[in-house]
């Protein structure tokens, strides 16, 4: 895919719109695609005035695809990613003399109908974003400009703007709310005062991708090589291209580090060398865990990294970021429509932040134990992973499931709320394929025993259709068939017959068939818009079409 050539700033944005979204990189892209797909305007401002021609994040995970599914954009472009394959689940964790000692299973059947993890490659990913947003009804991209300064009420968010390079040529934009999807050093995030929480893990390492020139074998998708003597990751990033990562040690300055030449000294022992690949990027990045102590203040909300940033050692970055742009958006939909109270957005800050932290701190625990240096501690580090991993049932682990954090927009159900929802192929009528495909995304009312809509009175079943519910009965004599059995699978787990899940596919409410009527009446009570929410939303509405 080609870059479009635009050698400066893009025209404003409108003066007025429903949300300004800071920051065009995948996380902000989306954003404002599904917010679009709402009914919102939307204006996306980018300091940048091209996309960046290099990869940086390279995997991502099921959850992650379903909810690229969601903005329409997996129909044509399913081939941007590499599942991933190899032995003992893909994922390896080896010591210096090449032992196995620790294996995830990143090939896993996975719940949400795509493969558990793959490789991609983030520029083309970028490239089908914008073209998404660009092309969708009410959104607007703005590269070339730069935030600056905001200040908000309770109806809304005043910023101001600058053609990059020239901040002396402001102009204001009115948005009702505004995102700030601006990276690990948000301006966003600054203006506002929000403080960061640290994990305390830092290290220097060099990022290396390149393209292959010869056919290369590896026995996994991701190895993580615990060599005291030069910790280093090797990974499949996408079709056609890998990635090793090495880690600085203390006799290699961050210049030396950021060499060619150290490039292809740290990758000669895997026979990578210029005669067998084209170098296409090497920088050195300091990994972290972090994160905002508020997602939100006001009518401001963070996503993406402005929100968290972690070690790559589980690929969640990207995966984070987009989770954070679903459970955002699908608030901020039914509020403008006047279907939701504002405060469904007083959770998404609490959710996303409880269940990524759990994927900070596994991510920073693996990096503890890739980046040991010290031999003695590694060895006995080794000894440990290496017993460990002698249970046949516990060498190859799971990887994070965590829950949605407290408190959610969920209704106790014996574990299964604020869990991720299933998603399998089915067959309805002539139709074939993925359930959010054929039947519908969005909330969803599912019972392995019969029709919901049987139990559900008139007004609750309109109700819910409303708010863009799609209701199916799976139990074999309904209308939508389980092809793989994938439904069935996760009620027999979840010791349940029916579930109610939400448009960011975590789940509402489960439990008994009969319960049906009283998710969605729960549901009702919890979205319940007011009058005056109903009046600020025409309002709000009328001001910016």
């Amino acid at each position: 895919m080609t870059t479009r050539p635009d050698p400066g700033p893009a025209a404003a944005p409108r003066p007025a719109v429903d949300c300004l979204v800071v920051g065009g990189g995948p996380v902000g892209l989306l954003t404002a695609v599904l917010l679009g797909q709402a009914g919102l305007q939307v204006s996306v401002v980018e300091r940048q005035p091209q996309r960046y021609p290099l990869p940086r994040a390279c995997t991502i995970d099921h959850e992650a695809l379903r909810i690229l599914q969601a903005a329409g954009l997996m129909a044509e472009h399913a081939d941007l990613f590499e599942p991933s394959q190899g032995e003992r689940g893909g994922y390896e964790f080896r010591n210096g003399e090449g032992e196995l000692l620790r294996a995830i299973d990143w090939n896993r059947p996975a719940e949400s109908g795509w493969a558990n993890t793959n490789g991609f490659y983030q520029p083309d990913l970028e490239a089908v974003l914008e073209d998404l947003a660009v092309s969708t009804p009410g959104v607007e991209v703005h590269r070339g400009w730069t935030f600056l300064e905001l200040d908000q009420d309770q109806e809304g968010v005043s910023v101001r703007i600058a053609p990059t390079g020239r901040p002396a040529e402001t102009v204001q934009v009115r948005s009702r709310w505004l995102v700030g999807a601006d990276g690990a050093n948000s301006p966003v995030r600054s203006r506002l005062g929000i403080g960061v929480g640290d994990s305390g893990f830092e290290a220097d390492w060099l990022v290396v991708d390149y393209q292959p020139l010869v056919e290369e074998d590896w026995s996994a998708f991701v190895t993580q090589y615990c060599d005291p003597a030069q910790p280093a990751t090797a990974v499949n990033s996408g079709p056609g291209r890998r990635r090793f990562e090495f880690m600085r040690r203390a006799d290699t300055t961050v210049e030396e580090l950021g060499l060619d030449s150290t490039a292809w000294r740290l990758m000669e022992p895997w026979g990578v060398t210029p005669e067998t690949a084209r170098l296409e990027r090497h920088a050195v990045y300091t990994f972290r865990g972090r994160w905002a102590h508020t997602w939100r203040e006001g009518n401001v909300f963070l996503a993406g990294d402005a929100a968290h940033l972690m070690p790559p050692f589980l690929g969640q970055g990207l995966c984070a970021g987009l989770r954070d742009a679903r459970a955002l958006t699908w608030r901020l939909g039914l509020v403008h429509g006047g279907l939701a109270s504002p405060s469904v957005l007083d959770t998404y800050g609490p959710e996303r932040a409880g269940h990524v932290r759990e994927i900070i701190d596994e991510a920073v625990a693996a990096g503890r134990v890739i980046c040991e240096l010290d031999p003695a501690r590694a060895a006995v580090r080794d000894a440990g992973m290496k017993r460990r991993s002698a249970d046949p049932g516990a060498a190859t682990q799971e990887p994070p499931h965590p829950r949605l954090g407290e408190p959610s927009l969920t209704l106790p159900s014996r574990g299964a709320d604020g869990r991720l929802a299933p998603q399998g192929r089915v067959r309805a009528g002539d139709r074939e394929g993925l359930f959010d495909d054929v039947v519908g995304g969005g909330w969803q009312l599912i019972s392995r025993t019969g029709d919901p809509a049987a139990l559900l009175g008139d007004e609750d079943l309109s109700w819910f259709r409303r708010i863009g519910g799609v209701i199916a009965d799976v139990s074999g004599g309904g209308s939508v068939r389980d092809l793989d059995g994938a439904y069935g699978r996760w009620f027999t787990e979840h010791g349940c017959e029916a579930f109610l899940a939400r448009p960011d596919c975590y789940v509402f409410a489960a439990g008994g068939h009969t319960d049906i009527p009283r998710f969605v009446s729960h549901l009702r009570q919890a979205l319940r818009p007011t009058a005056q929410d109903r009046a600020l939303s025409r309002v709000n509405q009328g001001g910016t079409s």
